[in-house]
């Protein structure tokens, strides 16, 4: 008995000595991930200020209008504290700080050597800055620093998949450590017979039980702590392994759900800087091209007909990136919700749609979008794939959840494994705490069910 006790003793122990170690580096990679996101995030916001101060640049040394400083002024004032926060962020990091100071010296010699000169030479002498020259060192200093950025991103991004990498390992090490623990500790417990095996066997097949069911993903399963001894510190610490693991990976899902939201809200912000900055532009230009074909002398109807094609080439552009806007992030979605969205989707699809949307209240924004986006996804695919007549689009809200379901009556055969629009799909659901169902037999349609949260 003592022999056999000492063994197990050992084995338990090592095997949760490993566990601990396990989960601590798990935490420390989750750490690193989130912080590498951070980088992410705050390295984009750095050069789109850079951007926006080129572009503040540029627009008044053509046309010498104030208005086109005020990027340029709230650009200047912003990049110290840019700066300083892309620094903070990577100073655990020699090599990307580095690259971080490298961006801040070329983003300061961009200003001191190239745009205030360009600035007040245009206020003295505005044909001073209209040559070729010095918008070509313009864009190439713009392109050196943001070459700097992909640099840094690029690096970050690659840190950021190898501590995904090292999460992923110790989480299996974990896993294997306690199933070799349990499993050897069995075997030692066998051994004994009669009041031993009532005393010791029974719970430690207990415990095989749950370390089964947690292998299988159920880390809500728990032990009676019943047991006197080592076997119910056994059993507590089989409880409180599960306990760090379901919270891990609770940590992970609201980590993958805030990468979701922000891709979302990157596709808005795109979707509202192209409505709001070329489209316009291009609306502009299209209607002076109108006014100066409309002054043209009537004798000269050539050059009529090339601003009049002009005109309609800046129409049709307009409207392709209208189209292109639309298909990164709906604005209807942001403005009206789920039921106008859905509806002009229906208008565009090649398959006639049987809409029926009853949603009293608005879900939070990122159910809509993804909501959204399965409607899309599953309508795509219906007019690409399915050869269907008619699709049914249901959206309800019942049990606190959003139910969105897509019919059609087309030849099935669909797969999550056929391409990335199901699995990108499956992913988006999964990320908010839902669930998606595809039933897709051959010869009898497709049909897509999604549950969300509606709260």
């Amino acid at each position: 008995m003592l022999v056999a006790s000492g063994v197990l003793a050992l084995v338990v122990g090592a095997a949760f000595t490993v566990l601990f170690f396990s989960i601590t580096d798990l935490r420390v990679a989750e750490q690193r991930a989130r912080q590498s996101e951070e980088v992410l995030v705050a390295a984009n916001r750095f050069e789109r200020i850079v951007v926006d101060a080129e572009t503040g640049t540029r627009g008044f040394a053509i046309t010498r209008q104030e208005s086109f400083l005020d990027p340029w002024r709230a650009a200047q004032a912003a990049l110290p504290e840019q700066a300083a926060r892309l620094k903070q962020l990577v100073a655990d990091g020699p090599d990307q700080l580095v690259r971080a100071q490298r961006i801040n010296q070329a983003i300061v010699s961009y200003f001191k050597d190239y745009s205030d000169p360009i600035i007040d030479a245009a206020r003295i002498d505005p044909t001073a800055i209209r040559s070729v020259p010095v918008t070509e060192e313009g864009k190439q200093r713009i392109d050196a620093i943001r070459g700097e950025f992909d640099t840094l991103v690029a690096a970050e991004q690659g840190l950021e998949v190898a501590w995904q990498n090292d999460s992923e390992v110790a989480a299996q090490r974990a896993v294997v450590t306690a199933a070799g623990g349990l499993i050897g500790s069995i075997v030692l417990i066998l051994l004994f017979t009669g009041y031993l095996t009532r005393a010791i066997v029974r719970p430690v097949r207990r415990a095989a039980a749950m370390a089964g069911r947690l292998a299988d993903g159920d880390l809500g399963a728990r032990l009676a702590e019943h047991s006197p001894g080592e076997i119910g510190v056994l059993e507590r610490s089989f409880n409180t392994m599960a306990g760090s693991l379901q919270e891990s990976r609770a940590e992970l899902a609201a980590s993958r759900a805030r990468l979701v939201t922000t891709a979302d809200q990157a596709r808005r912000r795109i979707e509202r800087d192209l409505h709001d900055g070329i489209q316009q532009r291009l609306v502009s230009l299209a209607l002076e091209l109108r006014a100066a074909e409309a002054i043209t002398p009537a004798g000269q109807t050539e050059l009529r007909t090339q601003l009049g094609e002009i005109a309609d080439g800046l129409a049709g552009a307009t409207g392709e990136l209208r189209e292109f806007s639309r298909g990164i992030h709906p604005a209807v979605l942001s403005e009206g919700g789920l039921r106008p969205a859905l509806r002009a989707l229906a208008r565009r699809s090649a398959v006639a749609v049987e809409l029926t949307v009853e949603v009293p209240a608005r879900p939070p924004d990122q159910v809509e979008v993804v909501a959204y986006y399965v409607v899309s996804e599953a309508l795509a695919n219906a007019a690409k794939h399915a050869d269907a007549s008619v699709v049914r689009v249901e959206v309800r809200t019942q049990d606190a959840h959003l139910h969105v379901s897509v019919r059609d009556d087309g030849i099935g055969g669909a797969t999550p494994a056929k391409g990335s629009g199901l699995i990108g799909l499956t992913d988006r659901v999964q990320a908010l705490g839902g669930t998606i169902s595809i039933t897709s037999p051959a010869g009898e349609g497709t049909t897509v069910v999604a549950v969300l949260p509606a709260r």
